[in-house]
């Protein structure tokens, strides 16, 4: 008898040992199950990302220029991150080392108290010397400007028309994305008469502000000569006649929508869209769309 209860006490202890084993083991399965989903989910992730990357980068070569380097030199068929600092912008060459496109998911405006700002505003003290911007009309001008935290490295740099790149609708547009705190889905196209020169005869701009979707296309050539030559511009009697005409309406019957001259409705008016509704130069600050435009040397004149 004492040999049977002995047995049922040993028989009892093993399924009470056993049982405490798999509640303790229990907790640790779910644990590195779940660590493992979030692994799982990560690489995931990471492999689509890295998919897409090279789909985007497909037939370029992806290499790596100091921001600063002064050069002007560019390679044929790569792409190079033009983003200063953690930023992604993302400049192409085409065959013959022509910089023609450039993108980025969003547009991270310069922070000069985190980073390293000139006493100009720049992270540079000079841009790359590409070809073409010696010549005394032309800027080298940045497809996405320092204030929006680009490089300036030649695979961010064009000879642009100075007046076009410090007044025109290149400055217009960066003006833009500064007020608005930056940008998404940005994308820059940058054309070119031939395969011989780096010097592009125009540029088209697609991003997003604040949910709009916004447009800017234009030639790169002074804004003034090419207005003068599509006929937007008159005489300055009429100009005048027709500005103080303008304002006289405006003012009998109170309207200050700026829908029909704001062409692309981004809030601002541009030069070349207060010329095209019939606005003579310069708007001074009493006029109503003074407001609305972009007055870079604050004396009180826009187009002077």
């Amino acid at each position: 008898m004492k040999q049977k209860i002995n047995y049922l006490l040993l028989l009892l202890t093993t399924i009470f040992i056993v049982s405490c084993n798999n509640v303790e083991d229990a907790p640790l399965a779910d644990k590195e199950t779940d660590s493992q989903e979030v692994t799982k989910n990560y690489s995931e992730t990471e492999k689509t990302s890295t998919q897409a990357r090279d789909e985007l980068f497909k037939g370029y070569k992806l290499i790596e220029v100091d921001g600063g380097d002064l050069s002007g030199h560019r390679e044929p068929k790569v792409v190079v991150d033009i983003g200063f600092g953690d930023r992604h912008y993302y400049a192409f060459t085409n065959e013959t080392g022509q910089l023609v496109r450039v993108i980025a998911d969003e547009i991270i405006l310069q922070d000069d108290r985190t980073e390293p700002v000139t006493s100009s505003g720049r992270y540079y003290a000079d841009e790359a010397k590409v070809p073409g911007v010696e010549r005394a009309d032309l800027d080298e001008g940045h497809i996405i400007a320092d204030s929006l935290g680009g490089v300036s490295n030649a695979y961010n740099i064009t000879p642009q028309n100075s007046t076009l790149n410090r007044h025109g609708d290149q400055a217009y547009m960066e003006d833009a994305i500064r007020k608005a705190g930056g940008a998404t889905n940005f994308e820059a196209i940058i054309t070119y008469p031939n395969t011989e020169t780096q010097i592009p005869s125009h540029y088209k701009y697609t991003y997003t502000l604040k949910g709009n979707k916004i447009v800017d296309e234009f030639d790169n050539g002074n804004p003034d000569e090419i207005n003068k030559s599509l006929g937007l511009t008159e005489s300055n009697s009429t100009n005048s006649n027709k500005s103080t005409s303008s304002n006289k309406s405006n003012a009998s019957n109170g309207t200050k929508d700026i829908s029909s001259v704001d062409t692309d409705g981004n809030g601002q008016v541009t030069i070349k869209e207060a010329k095209a509704a019939g606005y003579s130069m310069p708007i001074t600050s009493d006029h109503w769309l003074y407001p609305y435009m972009d007055d870079r040397d604050n004396d009180g004149m826009v187009g002077e």
